[in-house]
């Protein structure tokens, strides 16, 4: 396996990552939305779900 960042060799204090730079990086990723995980509608409301209404809209 290589660092996912710079694909150098990983080290055991930072692995999967080379360094605390490129762990960083890959942090930074995630906070921006760089990376995201896909979800659809119906993942994320289904029946079992609580919510009757998408917490994007708000009552009125």
């Amino acid at each position: 396996m290589t660092c996912p960042i710079c694909k150098k060799a990983p080290v055991a204090r930072y692995r999967p990552f080379c360094s605390k730079r490129c762990a960083d990086v890959d942090l930074g990723r995630w906070m921006t939305g760089s990376y995201a995980i896909p979800v659809t509608d119906e993942d994320a409301f289904s029946e079992d779900s609580p919510h009757d209404t998408p917490s994007r809209e708000r009552p009125h």
